[in-house]
């Protein structure tokens, strides 16, 4: 293991033979300029579950300046991970560019989720200016099987307003489920999303799924027996502190 800067990783007891890695970032959130990189792999026939410590904060920036973070994933054969990072709560002004690059062998498990919240509600803010983009690529045995591309940029309060986008709510989060027999989770998925959530079977043995929400708190109660459902474990200790 390397680790360099802000960034760190913790390794709390784990279980059922599941490695558990919990990252966290020292400094306290991202702001303009920085750059994070993390990269991690489940080698094969080997489990591995990757959360945070506690949410992520991008912070205001000046408007010529974006951080940056960029996140590499690869699972082996047999192997399965499980990328299970809280809230990323976004501030007035931010600017942060996000790139998720997966790797998987044929048979790999992949479980990951991305939750945001676009100001805090019970403080009264609102996100109006900004740039948030989220990159993702998902390939299997070399092809690539998913790509998604999330951005948010210029009057983010207006663009949230639209129903087509959050229709006024300030959480949403992307869920992504790769595993041989994944389209038996469908139905009962769509079930625990709500009429608030949607999820497809977006190609063989892969689901996709958005949720919104009021607030992060309604988020989580949608989105953790989700979660628990498609891991098949229970919910990072560090969810519930």
């Amino acid at each position: 293991m390397h680790q360099s800067g802000s960034l760190k990783a913790l390794f709390p007891a784990s279980r059922r033979g599941i490695l558990n890695s919990v990252f966290l970032n020292t400094s306290g959130g991202v702001t303009g300029g920085d750059r994070f990189v993390i990269t991690a792999e489940a080698e094969a026939g080997a489990s591995l579950m990757l959360t945070s410590q506690a949410a992520e904060r991008l912070y205001r920036a000046q408007p010529t300046e974006t951080g940056r973070m960029d996140i590499a994933l690869r699972v082996g054969a047999g192997g399965r991970l499980d990328w299970l990072p809280q809230e990323t709560i976004l501030f007035d002004g931010a600017r942060v560019e996000r790139r998720f690059e997966v790797d998987l062998a044929p048979d790999a498990r992949f479980l990951a989720v991305e939750p945001l919240v676009v100001g805090r509600l019970a403080m009264g803010e609102t996100v109006r200016s900004g740039l948030l983009s989220d990159r993702w690529r998902l390939r299997r045995d070399g092809q690539l099987l998913f790509a998604d591309q999330f951005r948010l940029s210029g009057d983010i309060a207006a663009q949230l307003s639209r129903p087509g986008v959050m229709a006024g709510n300030l959480a949403m989060a992307a869920l992504l489920f790769a595993a041989p027999g994944a389209e038996a989770q469908l139905s009962h998925l769509r079930g625990l999303l709500g009429p608030q959530g949607g999820a497809s079977l977006v190609a063989t043995d892969l689901l996709f799924a958005r949720i919104v929400a009021e607030d992060g708190y309604a988020l989580r109660k949608r989105l953790v027996p989700a979660i628990t459902a498609l891991s098949g474990e229970d919910i990072p200790k560090t969810w519930t502190l």
